[in-house]
């Protein structure tokens, strides 16, 4: 998925009220951007972080610019904004770029399931079992190499995998994919000390047969392009 338009760097003054960031831009301006990430962006909103902004001339937008990226001091990059899997991982699917998900008649988003739930893409093929896929984007990394999902706790995540479960168990086809938003890491845990209830939720999904894609991303300030598959560790014991 490439950018709309050209992002511009910046340093980070402070993220507040969730969705908000004050950064100065390289000519010394001041400017609030929208952050689209509800989450804690444990690790990636500390005060002098270098960002990447990409600004819009939408009259309708209240605010000219988007946060997207954190650039870190080794080069790396992290995505923040959490809509961009989806978006990503459709352009993916469509193109059958993506292992093990390439032979479907039909794609669908956001299709209504499970208890006043959307699951965030749903193909089907004729004489084959539905297959139920929701995303999650994965920010966090507390140790060298290794991405950890969630960063804050997730009753709602919890609630996915449990539907997800359900889905398996009426004799479906259903995968839990984690797209790594960062370009420092080669493999992924779950945060079970941050929320060891989805991390119990995740393990009883896997008992029963939902699946676990985990995937990494390819960031630069042009676009977030879907990577390759990295391996996924059982996580430890809170």
């Amino acid at each position: 998925m490439r950018f709309q338009t050209p992002l511009v760097p910046g340093v980070l003054i402070r993220r507040y009220k969730r969705f908000l960031a004050d950064v100065t831009l390289a000519d010394g301006q001041e400017i609030t951007a929208h952050c689209a990430n509800p989450g804690s962006m444990m690790g990636l909103a500390a005060p002098g972080m270098r960002v990447w902004l990409e600004p819009n001339d939408d009259p309708k937008k209240k605010l000219k610019y988007g946060w997207r990226l954190v650039e870190h001091e080794n080069g790396h990059f992290t995505g923040v904004d959490t809509a961009v899997p989806n978006r990503m991982l459709r352009a993916a699917l469509e193109a059958r770029e993506v292992p093990g998900l390439t032979d479907f008649d039909s794609l669908r988003a956001e299709v209504p399931y499970g208890e006043k739930s959307r699951i965030d893409f749903f193909l089907t093929r004729d004489g084959h079992p539905d297959i139920y896929i929701e995303v999650k984007s994965v920010t966090l990394s507390r140790q060298h190499g290794l991405a950890e999902f969630p960063d804050s706790v997730t009753a709602r995540g919890t609630k996915h995998l449990n539907e997800l479960t359900a889905m398996v168990q009426q004799g479906h086809r259903a995968i839990m994919f984690y797209l790594v938003q960062r370009t420092d890491c080669r493999r992924m845990t779950l945060a079970a000390d941050i929320d060891p209830a989805y991390a119990k939720a995740w393990a009883a999904a896997s008992q029963v047969g939902v699946e676990t894609f985990v995937m990494d991303c390819n960031i630069t300030p042009d676009a977030v392009l879907l990577g390759k598959p990295i391996p996924m560790e059982p996580p430890a014991e809170p």
